[in-house]
């Protein structure tokens, strides 16, 4: 294992010309498939626990949306097409003479999570659930047989801290609209929420896609009506938030004498507009960031014993977070990269980009000693993850 730690004098992405950050809500289709595969991971890895005394091999990484169709109106509306769920992955289908009911376990936890966060989806009715598990491999399912998990992929994690203020506002505005206080100030804020964030030197604009609901609007008038105090609404949250001229837009595709209004039954596109897939939302800290370092793996889904595609992720964000409770260390990037069948405390590289006034050595002690906690701790990472204490999308 090779830890290199080094102090970098790029310009930080806070003090850059301009910053993009996004983020998809938790009723935008592709979030909707990271919950299906993270939420289907945990019951299973429940399952097995309660079963068998432990967590068996299983990922359940690969999840399609295929959008549905409806009819809306002012007023009301139907699905006439259900939202389609294709759940494919592995996991281990039998255990002695023991057959797991993987495709009730995943019918029965798809419908109850949806029921709980969507407000207006009825999963019964406007859902199908397939699924699409096999066993895995031999090899793979060998990685859980080891007093210290092995690897069972060759994957990249990379995680940053802290956050701009950008990035927190992005983040945060996001989650207050999907706040219970907003649902009821605000009830026809459907949980479908998109929001992309551009700093231009001192200025920033939010551009805010949100599915309304249709039952809590009767007309055309009330649509533009409403938009404009929610609008209000917002711009007195942010301005808690950051002392930047900010601009908001919402819904920038409505056109009042067009008849164009983002209308739907559900308060998710996935009814009729848009289709979903695992991996092409927020990355594991939640948020979409061009300007920081990203990887392309998705972590819903994959399994919390040796998935180092999930479990580096979210140590490498850890490790970030706790270098840069350092006053003299303003910013921390980090690199873990595993080799499959290796132990996942032992990466093949570690790599930590800091900005730091501290000598070189100083800054080499302080984070080596915590580099090297959070990789021992590893092992007992995954009962956080099926506890839901860390937010993986």
């Amino acid at each position: 294992m090779e830890i290199i730690i080094e102090k970098t004098k790029d310009v930080p992405v806070q003090k850059s010309a301009i910053e993009i950050v996004e983020r998809k809500g938790l009723g935008h289709p592709d979030t909707l498939c990271d919950r299906a595969a993270e939420e289907l991971s945990i019951a299973f890895s429940k399952y097995y626990l309660k079963k068998f005394g432990r967590v068996l091999h299983h990922n359940i990484d690969k999840c399609l949306l295929v959008g549905g169709r409806s009819e809306v109106c002012f007023g009301g509306g139907k699905v006439t097409t259900p939202i389609h769920l294709i759940i494919v992955g592995r996991a281990v289908e039998v255990v002695g003479n023991e057959k797991v009911p993987l495709e009730e376990i995943a019918r029965e936890t798809t419908h109850k999570w949806l029921s709980e966060r969507m407000r207006c989806l009825e999963p019964e009715k406007n859902v199908v659930v397939e699924t699409k598990i096999r066993t895995g491999s031999v090899d793979l399912r060998a990685t859980f047989d080891s007093s210290i998990p092995l690897a069972n992929d060759t994957s990249i994690g990379v995680g940053f801290s802290p956050l701009t203020e950008t990035e927190s506002l992005v983040y945060k505005t996001e989650q207050f609209l999907n706040s219970a206080e907003v649902k009821r100030a605000y009830p026809m804020v459907g949980e479908d929420i998109k929001i992309m964030g551009i700093r231009m030197h001192d200025h920033i604009n939010l551009t805010i896609a949100i599915a309304f609901i249709s039952k809590f609007i009767s007309s055309k008038e009330e649509y533009f009506k409403m938009k404009a105090k929610l609008l209000e609404y917002i711009q007195v949250f942010v301005k808690k938030l950051t002392t930047l001229e900010i601009a908001i837009t919402i819904n920038a595709a409505d056109n009042y004498e067009r008849d164009i209004f983002y209308l739907t039954v559900t308060g998710t596109s996935a009814e009729c507009g848009d289709d979903g897939q695992v991996g092409r939302g927020n990355r594991a800290n939640g948020l979409i960031t061009p300007y920081r370092p990203m990887t392309l793996e998705a972590t819903a889904g994959k399994n919390p014993i040796t998935h180092t595609g999930k479990l580096y992720n979210l140590v490498a964000n850890e490790i970030s977070a706790e270098i840069t409770k350092n006053p003299d260390i303003s910013g921390a990037d980090c690199y873990l990269v595993s080799q499959i069948g290796m132990p996942i405390t032992e990466p093949q590289t570690v790599h930590v980009k800091i900005h730091s006034s501290l000598a070189k050595k100083t800054v080499e002690e302080k984070c080596m000693v915590i580099i090297k906690k959070h990789l021992n701790q590893m092992p007992q990472l995954w009962t956080g993850i099926l506890e839901r204490r860390y937010s993986l999308f």
